[in-house]
């Protein structure tokens, strides 16, 4: 049996646990549909009796408008979610499968930014004199 997009997508809604949040690309990558965090938002406005306020945006931001702001947020209060700057705090995110390999990558320190040598400001005439970048915005060095 063939099972379409959106039902795989609340399949997935529903593997969400209590206290847990994913964002919309997430539950679009576990449902087998990278790159369609729209349709999972689709999918969700066309659902019944899934726990659709477990799902936010990128960055745990919630993008629903007026009340129903009001009601995810509420809702995910009551499960014990923390928000930290209007935003979903980190601890509370809930990865599928290779999303969480991902996840444990950028937890890793970052590496040592390479040196880069400055470059000189200075400008070599013939003859081996120099004249200086501040000569070199003024046009003074050009001859008339």
């Amino acid at each position: 049996m063939k099972t379409g997009m959106f039902e795989r997508m609340q399949a997935v809604v529903g593997r969400i646990p209590r206290g847990h949040v994913a964002s919309y690309g997430e539950v679009a990558r576990a449902a087998g549909f990278p790159g369609a965090a729209r349709q999972a938002s689709w999918a969700l406005s066309a659902s019944h009796g899934l726990p659709w306020h477990r799902v936010v945006a990128a960055k745990g931001r919630i993008v629903l408008k007026g009340e129903l702001a009001m009601e995810q947020q509420m809702r995910l209060h009551g499960e014990g979610v923390t928000f930290k700057n209007g935003r979903v705090a980190a601890g509370h995110f809930y990865f599928f499968g290779v999303a969480a390999k991902m996840a444990a990558k950028k937890d890793r320190p970052a590496k040592p930014a390479k040196a880069r040598a400055k470059k000189s400001k200075t400008k070599t005439r013939p003859g081996g004199r120099h004249r200086t970048s501040k000569a070199l915005r003024s046009g003074k060095h050009r001859k008339a």
